[in-house]
């Protein structure tokens, strides 16, 4: 039996080609990120069990569980859920369109872009006594304009005659380093309270969401990420060199141009609302490789699901394995991360 399917709408003019096996692995990582939803959901000071969180779902349980589920709760889960998304498919585009593996919003310095503009908008907003002199509320656009120019900047530097994938993560790399530099640097210019403050949004947490986020970052989100699947097929072409992707016709410079807005979006979005949540742009879309192959069509969504389970697990930790402490969730990707991205390293030098 083959291993695809064609599914083919207004008589064979739209077709899709189906990977069986992506299908399978999609609906079990996405029954896998509903179930961590509902147990991370119920999991707190006060315990809930999962058929209750369902029924509150639905307007059942109690007033109180109705207000630990809905109002303290929830928020902060779809938050984590999308974040992880946004950070995943973002890490699936700029590791084809630089074609290295061990490409990631992190190590390009687009995620030490938007914690300097952060860190800046602390220190320089704020008063002799440590109150603030603009509204919290600016923070996340702050983070998401650090994001943007620094994007700009790797791929204006990189820019000789097109940007080669190569000179964009070389350039990308020594922003990065500049970037923790000039982070440091503010914590230490800006009050000792912001420095604090700073250090934990860098870190990445999402403790503290409200539905007004939600209301904010799911649409803006699901849009980027629903541009992103569009661009699989072009995806897909860049993967094979610059050189095949223009005799059959592609754009490479502008398409790649293309890719860095839409993961910068996604990085910026992401950043703005959890912070400098760490290496889930890089192992997320390698363990959905490894799973469904390196067609885009089946990595990027398998590759965002996973996304999401990572951050609401590591989220989970942080607020359940050291309580009454909450440990930012940024501590635990990047506990799992640095090490993957050691062993991505060892196996790039022996392959």
């Amino acid at each position: 039996m083959s291993n695809h399917k064609t599914i083919r709408f207004f008589n064979g003019k739209i077709s899709f080609l189906l990977d069986r096996r992506a299908i399978k692995v999609f609906a079990i990582t996405a029954i896998i990120a509903a179930i961590i939803f509902i147990i991370s959901t119920g999991i707190g000071d006060m315990k809930i069990s999962p058929l209750t969180v369902i029924k509150v779902f639905f307007g059942g349980g109690t007033d109180m569980e109705q207000l630990a589920v809905t109002s303290f709760r929830l928020p902060r889960i779809i938050v984590a859920l999308m974040v992880g998304i946004s950070l995943a498919v973002a890490g699936g585009i700029l590791q084809g369109m630089i074609r290295n593996p061990l490409a990631s919003p992190d190590i390009l310095g687009i995620t030490g872009g938007a914690a300097v503009a952060v860190v800046g908008f602390l220190a320089f907003f704020s008063d002799e006594n440590n109150a603030l002199t603009v509204s919290i509320k600016w923070m996340p656009l702050a983070a998401f304009i650090g994001a943007g120019v620094i994007a700009g900047l790797v791929y204006i530097l990189a820019w000789k005659n097109g940007v080669s994938p190569f000179r964009l993560i070389l350039i990308g790399i020594g922003i990065s380093a500049l970037m923790q530099a000039l982070t440091t640097l503010l914590m230490v210019m800006g009050p000792i309270y912001r420095a604090s403050q700073a250090n934990i949004w860098i870190t990445g947490t999402v403790n503290g969401s409200t539905w007004g986020n939600v209301s904010v970052l799911v649409p803006l989100a699901v849009s980027l990420v629903l541009i992103a699947m569009f661009m699989t097929r072009n995806m897909n072409i860049q993967e094979l060199g610059d050189e095949i992707a223009t005799g059959v016709g592609s754009h490479v410079q502008r398409q790649r141009i293309f890719f860095m807005i839409v993961s910068t979006a996604l990085i910026g979005v992401s950043v703005a609302f959890a912070g400098g949540i760490g290496f889930v742009g890089l192992m997320a879309p390698h363990m959905a490789r490894r799973l469904v192959g390196s067609s885009f069509g089946a990595l990027l969504p398998v590759s965002a699901l996973i996304g999401g389970i990572l951050v609401m697990l590591a989220d989970l930790a942080g607020r359940t394995l050291f309580s009454p402490l909450e440990i930012p969730a940024g501590v635990f990707t990047s506990a799992i991360g640095a090490p993957y991205f050691i062993y991505l390293l060892y196996r790039t030098r022996n392959s």
